[in-house]
């Protein structure tokens, strides 16, 4: 037998020692409501998807200023060994990281050398009906139990400990084009789950589910049926295959009790002739009761759409001054191209703004709906528009620095020329059926992408950090006054929140479709970037 070197020995029984040392932090951990409330209150855990339930993905570490952000540097690298679009946000709990990867890939990682613990894989069956990407956006934590929506979308519960399954659940049927790709959201004991596929003529809607056991306590249809509120925006039997998928996470007030979530398009995507009507809740904001599935408003960003502009996009929750007056609001950087502000306890529309270029739409009426440009919509022989179907901005997370009142949002300067076709007629729930197609063009406005700073209270802006291509990462902001993004070429950076100056950039390798997270680990604030098939973590030198 060939003998260990000295060094090789001390590596492995290193290795053992970590794996041992992580493992036994895994036996604290039990997520309470309490926790989930808290947020980011203790900085050393990051415990849903945009860190807090307001959405705003702002951390209030401190440690990485403008001064010293230069000294960054990557600390360690972990390799998944899975090539696809790694568009997750890792849930950290006191020195763990759990997150999630494409094909239904997961792992548990020492937070502090990137070390395996555990890994995770549900086997997918064959055929899928997958849109947009075999991707998947991170778990939900709660009590010492991982939730995650699958590619074939199933609802699952993990052993936080181990990784092992505790039960497995459909959510819907896979040859019906369902599929869940966003992270779960844990309110008030309740599991919230979406799913997509909107572009296989099926009817979406958001689950809530009982951590414990997994069973399903209420389902929240996107589509009204007839006779229900909204039914007559929809006509004939196209209803019950209307699309409106709810595949990102939402965001929550505790003090109101409604839980905010975006719905997706209609289908078919760009043939609005076959779906005459506004088509709700597409293209809209639902404001639910948590506790029973119920609706208590709604705004429909985009009526009627015929551009594929998702409103999946994250709703951000704050207390801002709009016109001299405190508002309680819900802000969205939207596909569509516009920044909304809309009062979050009513639904009442405030103002919006364009953040990118809109050809279809310069201004959103006092009525809270487009003034509509003419000659925007898709034909038979093609119409260009701007945005691109990708939109303004979408799935990458922005963020929210209350001190500064900014809105960081990714934005992408995209046009397209958008073809109209008549679907066939009788397209059945899981046929894909996008009646039409779009292809990317150079004019009016060549693509390009940039991370953007918006005034919240009047979306104006206040700086940017162009990129030659559009990107698709997302944004951390810190109390620290920095914000972290990436751009389309892969290079992750840190820049100065107020000014918008580089701090620092590091080329990772591959294109970037995750937000940043950060956390605390025995007083050192960490940075932690997905990029291609790995995960980077990045800190100031000790």
């Amino acid at each position: 037998m060939r003998r260990m070197t000295l060094n090789a020995r001390f590596t492995a029984a290193t290795a053992a020692l970590l794996t041992i040392a992580a493992v036994s932090l895994l036996h604290a951990q039990d997520i309470t409501t309490k926790d989930l409330l808290d947020g980011l209150a203790n900085p050393s855990r990051w415990l849903t998807h945009s860190g807090d339930y307001t959405g705003a993905r702002f951390s209030p570490l401190t440690q990485i200023t403008p001064a010293n952000a230069g000294q960054l540097a990557p600390q360690w690298t972990f390799q998944t060994g899975v090539v696809n679009k790694f568009e997750a946000t890792p849930i950290v709990i006191d020195g763990v990281m759990y997150v999630t990867g494409p094909l239904n890939h997961a792992w548990a990682i020492d937070a502090r050398t990137g070390h395996q613990i555990w890994h995770y894989q549900r086997q997918l069956p064959a055929g899928l009906k997958v849109c947009c990407g075999m991707v998947n956006r991170g778990f939900a934590v709660y009590g010492d139990r991982l939730f995650m929506g699958t590619l074939d979308a199933h609802f699952v519960a993990l052993e936080m400990k181990t990784g092992k399954v505790i039960y497995d659940i459909e959510m819907a049927a896979a040859k019906d084009g369902f599929a869940a790709t966003g992270a779960p959201l844990v309110v008030n004991g309740k599991v919230i789950a979406g799913v997509a596929g909107g572009e296989f003529a099926n009817r979406g809607f958001l689950d809530a589910y009982n951590p414990a056991t997994g069973e399903r306590l209420w389902r929240f249809y996107t589509i009204p049926a007839p006779g229900e509120p909204g039914s007559d925006s929809w006509k004939g039997e196209v209803w019950a295959r209307g699309g409106g998928p709810t595949w990102l996470t939402g965001s929550y007030d505790p003090q109101l009790n409604l839980l905010y979530w975006g719905v997706g398009n209609p289908n078919p995507d760009w043939d609005g002739a076959s779906r005459p009507g506004d088509n709700l809740y597409t293209g809209s904001l639902v404001a639910l009761d948590p506790d029973t599935g119920k609706m208590k408003w709604h705004y429909q960003y985009t009526p009627h759409d015929t551009h594929d502009w998702d409103a999946n996009e994250i709703p951000v929750l704050a207390d801002i001054t709009v016109n001299g007056r405190a508002r309680k609001v819900v802000m969205m950087g939207n596909r569509n191209g516009f920044f909304y502000v809309n009062d979050r306890i009513t639904g009442e529309f405030i103002r919006a703004r364009p953040f990118v270029t809109t050809t279809w739409a310069n201004e959103i009426g006092r009525d809270g709906r487009p003034v509509l440009n003419p000659g925007q919509e898709p034909t038979a022989t093609g119409t260009v528009t701007c945005p691109g179907l990708y939109g303004g901005t979408n799935f990458m997370s922005p963020s929210y620095d209350a001190k500064r009142n900014l809105f960081f949002v990714t934005s992408r300067e995209t046009c397209m020329r958008y073809i109209s076709r008549p679907p066939a007629e009788n397209a059945t729930v899981g046929t894909l059926t996008l009646g039409g197609n779009a292809s990317l063009v150079s004019e009016p406005v060549k693509s390009s992408g940039a991370l953007r700073a918006l005034d919240a209270s009047t979306g104006e802006k206040k700086w940017e950090i162009a990129y030659d291509d559009a990107g698709w990462a997302g944004v951390l902001a810190t109390a620290g006054g920095v914000v972290f993004s990436a751009d389309h070429e892969g290079t992750f950076f840190a820049a100065d929140s107020t000014t918008g100056k580089k701090l620092y950039s590091y080329q990772t390798g591959a294109a970037i479709f995750a937000p940043p997270t950060t956390y605390q680990i025995d007083g050192r604030q960490w940075v932690v970037m997905p990029s291609g098939s790995t995960v980077t973590a990045f800190a100031l030198p000790k």
